[in-house]
């Protein structure tokens, strides 16, 4: 049980950071109105720029700025939360815990996570956008403090009235006299970076009514302990009324296309985790995240299927090529999604058209089945792409596990290093065979000296591969065997023994075969 005085400092840290907030949000709506705008015009002339001029030193001013944006962005996130609207409904944590690992995939090879996961049917009434950026700044933070090998352990639990979640690490941690100023605006730990993410979290679990308790040691690691009230007052996700432009006649098309920018901000704020690794993709893949939800959005509303799996088709490549999460293309694609259906929800109410349920219900058919021949099309895509690499590989493997290496038109080396299995001894077989049989190789020297100790039945097997070389007309001479190969080689019952040439070192058989062909 937690003490009285203990549960008091926990009740005057919230507090205290709620003050922070408070002050920080007195200044949020003039930095927006005296910094933000003018930076935003700046960016669209930059852009204009841009079009007519390729330059480096414009491509990094637009790059900076945008830096500073999101700076503000996540300045006004976190002071004045309001100021994004966003409903209250259910949220299950423990789904969205889940989640959120599945983005972190290609970065836990050396990282070992544990989840202990109770109570999943518990769930919460809150933000569910501000809930999963939350718990993605924290596992990130958790990832980022590891160097080397690790673990986390995340659980999720009822506790009386309230879930409690818990995040730990085995990272770093975080000096004593650091832990007081965790999520003060502007206050960060890393070499790189802004403080807000962590800022984010305290103010989300403090706008929802809850408690962070930090634990945490030098060399060890540090453990965030979460407490959420449970109030079942959210409700259900629906369509969202939005601020949108319509003019009499518009086209589904026009529509989208005179809301461009409020589609792509409705977009990224369902998307809370994928639009901080937007840049990111753009510079791995050369991928315009933005640019292609439009287009898939106008493929989908003209019901133009064939240029549609055409789209996913490449996409599909352009991921498996550059090894792209695909937890991110799946949230990001779910996002266009919802987004699209508010869009055409405000379209129907704005365009003040009636429409019969078999209308309607017939456009949700084409829409959703639109988008699932893009997901399929997608996968298939990025399965063969990834399919054909694997191939690709499996063959340089097995070219490198049997490298046959030619000295003069009729001789060849092949040095056989590590271990030689049975499996190994099949790829030797069909290479050497093929290659004999290609090139017209006479004689082939086989080199010993790398090989780790051959078990019995592996000799024999061996043996039966010289005896097929023989029959192809090629001579094989066999260099740098070890005495415990050797005496497996007498204690097989092998017939080779006449039908190839021993040498002591791989030097001394080349030195013979170079001299007899002169």
């Amino acid at each position: 049980m937690m003490k009285l005085s203990e549960k008091q400092n926990i009740q005057s840290s919230s507090e205290g950071h709620l003050r922070q907030l408070a002050q920080v949000g007195q200044i949020s709506a003039g930095i927006a109105h005296e910094v933000k705008n003018p930076l935003t015009a700046v960016k669209g002339f930059l852009q204009l720029l841009q079009e007519e001029h390729s330059d480096e030193y414009l491509s990094i001013a637009s790059n900076e700025l945008d830096n500073a944006i999101t700076t503000l962005n996540n300045l006004l996130q976190v002071s004045k939360p309001d100021l994004f609207e966003e409903g209250y409904q259910n949220i299950c944590l423990s789904v969205e815990l889940d989640s959120i690992l599945n983005l972190f995939q290609e970065k836990l090879y050396d990282i070992q996570v544990i989840t202990e996961l109770n109570d999943t049917d518990v769930s919460i009434a809150g933000k569910k956008n501000q809930f999963k950026k939350a718990f993605f700044n924290l596992i990130k933070n958790a990832i980022e403090s590891i160097e080397g090998t690790g673990t986390i352990i995340i659980t999720h639990q009822l506790k009386g009235s309230e879930v409690l979640v818990t995040i730990e690490d085995t990272g770093r941690g975080i000096p004593k006299e650091n832990q007081d100023l965790l999520g003060t605006p502007f206050f960060t730990t890393k070499d790189l970076g802004t403080g807000m993410g962590l800022t984010q979290v305290f103010s989300t679990v403090y706008e929802h009514g809850g408690k962070i308790q930090v634990n945490s040691e030098e060399n060890i690691g540090t453990k965030f302990i979460i407490t959420i009230p449970i109030k079942n007052e959210g409700k259900k996700r629906g369509v969202r009324k939005l601020k949108l432009t319509y003019e009499e006649g518009f086209s589904i098309k026009d529509f989208l296309f005179k809301n461009r920018n409020e589609f792509e901000s409705r977009l990224l704020e369902e998307a809370i985790n994928v639009k901080d690794k937007i840049e990111e993709i753009h510079n791995i893949g050369n991928i315009n995240l933005l640019g292609n939800a439009h287009k898939l959005v106008l493929f989908i509303v003209e019901e133009r299927e064939h240029e549609l799996v055409n789209f996913a088709k490449q996409e599909g490549i352009a991921w498996a090529k550059f090894s792209l999460t695909l937890a991110f293309k799946l949230e990001w694609v779910q996002a266009i999604r919802r987004t699209l259906w508010d869009f055409l929800y405000n379209y129907d109410e704005l365009s003040d058209v009636e429409e019969n349920r078999i209308t309607f219900y017939t456009q949700e058919k084409q829409i959703n089945e639109l988008l699932d021949q893009f997901f399929a099309s997608f996968f298939i895509s990025y399965s063969d792409y990834k399919d054909g690499l694997i191939e690709k590989q499996r063959q340089l493997v097995e070219n490198l596990s049997v490298p046959i290496i030619p000295i003069s038109q009729e001789v060849c080396i092949l040095p056989l290093i590590g271990l030689v299995d049975g499996q190994r001894l099949a790829i030797i077989e069909d290479k050497v065979l093929t290659e004999i049989e290609n090139q017209s190789i006479q004689t082939l020297i086989v080199d010993f000296s790398g090989v780790t100790p051959m078990e019995q039945e592996t000799v024999s097997d061996l043996a039966s591969i010289i005896d097929g070389i023989y029959m192809m007309g090629c001579k094989t001479i066999l260099t740098g065997l070890r005495k415990e190969v050797v005496k497996n080689f007498r204690n097989s019952s092998a017939t080779f023994l006449h039908q190839g040439e021993f040498k002591g070192t791989l030097q001394l058989a080349l030195d013979d075969v170079l001299l007899n062909s002169n």
